[in-house]
């Protein structure tokens, strides 16, 4: 379709490089970093604006909440030109060391999603692209950002993470947040999974990095934190990787 379904876009509407927030609320204020912003399309959750960074053409539109909305979005960004994603969002923490208001920037994520299967089988892994990767944590580190580099957990349930216990499969549940910190796990959210396959099986570059809201592994073990809602850092680090990979490709 020239005209996309859902994200309702043509090529020529979108730029190379693209950041994907859930929240559509988030995009007018992402797009407020970008030269030149204007906006391009809003329906349902997808939220589009297009603007420049470095001469280039980029854009930012929201996923929603989850896979589901999260591959829609990549698929139909895809068909419209652009090749190069970046997550930006929030998470939870699970390792110890990852603080409210730190970044995490995922190498990876556990599959407990149901969306990335209708891509790839399980045994697939689901893996950020090295060079998003490297600029993500780069970014960080030049912002003077607390960053934690490695595996999340992507899943379908936002209360089948806090309230697992009420769960009929909490037998489940519990025992792979179990396995997940004691993997070292950084962080839990809902969409790295789906993206990270899903840009895998149409070739383009997808990486993340996350805000970290809370750390309930943190709060159960007693040591200090205070709940941080800001996401503006997240969006900073991933429209720095963004310039530095226009950067990267410029000299390719």
């Amino acid at each position: 379709m020239e005209l996309q379904f859902h994200i309702r876009c043509r090529r020529g509407d979108v730029g190379r490089y693209c950041l994907l927030p859930g929240d559509p609320g988030r995009c007018e204020a992402i797009a407020a970093l970008f030269d030149s912003p204007r906006h391009v399309a809003q329906n349902r959750e997808f939220n589009l604006y297009t603007g420049t960074l470095l001469g280039q053409a980029v854009s930012v539109c929201s996923t929603g909440i989850g896979g589901p909305s999260a591959a829609i979005a990549l698929e139909e960004l895809t068909a419209v030109g652009a090749d190069t994603f970046i997550r930006v969002g929030t998470c939870g923490g699970i390792a110890l060391p990852v603080r409210s208001g730190d970044i995490v920037v995922a190498t990876g994520a556990v599959r407990q999603d149901g969306t990335s299967r209708e891509y790839a089988p399980i045994e697939f892994p689901a893996v950020a692209d090295l060079a998003v990767t490297n600029a993500l944590v780069a970014a960080a580190k030049a912002l003077g950002k607390t960053v934690h580099a490695g595996v999340v957990q992507a899943k379908d349930s936002f209360y089948g993470q806090h309230s697992p216990g009420r769960m009929p499969v909490s037998y489940d549940l519990l025992n792979k947040w179990e396995a997940w910190k004691r993997l070292g796990v950084k962080a839990s959210e809902m969409e790295s999974g789906a993206l990270f396959v899903a840009a895998a099986a149409l070739g383009v570059r997808c990486g993340a990095c996350f805000h970290v809201i809370w750390n309930q592994e943190r709060e159960a073990a007693g040591l200090d934190q205070d709940m941080s809602e800001d996401t503006s850092a997240a969006v900073r680090v991933g429209v720095e990787a963004v310039k530095l990979l226009i950067a990267a490709d410029q000299k390719r």
